[in-house]
C-alpha cells in the first residue's frame, strides 16, 4: 500500500526535476514546443515541459576560436602556412539554432575559406607588413556572412605567417642589398652635401685673401705634423701671385714674337 503512494510521489519529484531549469546570465535558451519555435527564456529560472517542449541552451560570451594553420599561395606564387585566431559570439539564440547546424563548426570552415581567400589576393610582402588591413578585410566578410546565423564577429587576428627555409634566405638577401642600397644613397647626399660646402666655402675664400692665406697655413701645419720627417717650407700667396703674373707675361711675350716672325 505504502509503495503505491510512494510511486507517483517519486515520480511527480523527477517529473518537476526534468522541468526546471536555471539559466545563469550568460546563457540563453531557445524553447521548442512540438517541434516549433516558441521563445527565448533566460536567465534564471525557466520551466520545460517534458516530452512536449525541448530547450537548446546557448552561450552568448565571447567564443575564441584557433583557425587551424591554412595552406596560402600569394599572389606573387608563393606557398606560406598561416594560422589564425578568431573572436565571436551569438547575437541572435535563434537564428543560431535553427538557421545553422552546429553554429561553432560552420563559423570555423567559414573562417578557414575566407582566410585562404583573402590573403591570396595579396603579395607576401603585403602578408608581412600589412597585416592590421588583412585581418579588417577578413573580418568584415566573415562577419557579413555569419550574420544571418546570429553571429558577431568581434575580432581576426593572423597569428604567424611561416615561410620555407628558401623564402627565408631570399627574403634576408633583399633586405642586405636594400640596406646597401640606403647607405649608398645616404652617403651620395653627403658628397652632395659636402661639394655644395666645398663649393660655397671656396668663394668665400676667393673674396678674401686673409682667410686664403689662413687656410693655406692650417694646411700646411697638417702635413707637416703627419709627416714628421718631411720639412715643409710655406711660400708667401703674394710671391705665387707674383710668379703667377711672371708666367703670364713671358706667355704673352712668347705669342707676340711668334705673331712678328709670322709676319
Amino acid at each position: 500500500m505504502m509503495f503505491s503512494y510512494l510511486v507517483p510521489v517519486v515520480l511527480l519529484v523527477m517529473l518537476l526535476a526534468a522541468s526546471i531549469r536555471i539559466l545563469p546570465e550568460y546563457k540563453r535558451g531557445v524553447v521548442f514546443f512540438l517541434g516549433r519555435f516558441q521563445k527565448v527564456k533566460g536567465p534564471g529560472l525557466v520551466i520545460v515541459i517534458p516530452f512536449i517542449q525541448k530547450m537548446q541552451v546557448v552561450d552568448l560570451r565571447v567564443i575564441t576560436m584557433d583557425v587551424p594553420e591554412q595552406d596560402v599561395i600569394s599572389q606573387d606564387n608563393v606557398t606560406v602556412k598561416v594560422n589564425a585566431v578568431l573572436y565571436f559570439r551569438v547575437v541572435d539564440p535563434e537564428k543560431a539554432i535553427i538557421q545553422v547546424e552546429h553554429f561553432i563548426n560552420a563559423t570555423s570552415q567559414l573562417a578557414q575559406t575566407t582566410l585562404r581567400s583573402v590573403l591570396g589576393k595579396h603579395d607576401l610582402d603585403e602578408m608581412l607588413s600589412e597585416r592590421d588591413k588583412l585581418n579588417d578585410d577578413i573580418q568584415e566578410i566573415i562577419d557579413s556572412s555569419a550574420e544571418s546565423w546570429g553571429i558577431k564577429v568581434a575580432n581576426v587576428e593572423i597569428k604567424h605567417v611561416d615561410l620555407d627555409e628558401s623564402m627565408i634566405r631570399a627574403i634576408a638577401r633583399q633586405a642586405e642589398a636594400e640596406r646597401e642600397r640606403r647607405a649608398k644613397v645616404i652617403h651620395a647626399e653627403g658628397e652632395l652635401q659636402a661639394s655644395k660646402k666645398l663649393v660655397a666655402a671656396a668663394n668665400v675664400m676667393s673674396e678674401n685673401s686673409a682667410a686664403l692665406q689662413l687656410r693655406y697655413l692650417q694646411t700646411m701645419s697638417d702635413m707637416s705634423n703627419k709627416n714628421a720627417s718631411t720639412i715643409v717650407v710655406p711660400l708667401p700667396l703674394d710671391l705665387l701671385e707674383a710668379f703667377k703674373h711672371m708666367g703670364a707675361s713671358v706667355g704673352g711675350s712668347t705669342t707676340e714674337g711668334n705673331g712678328n716672325s709670322d709676319q
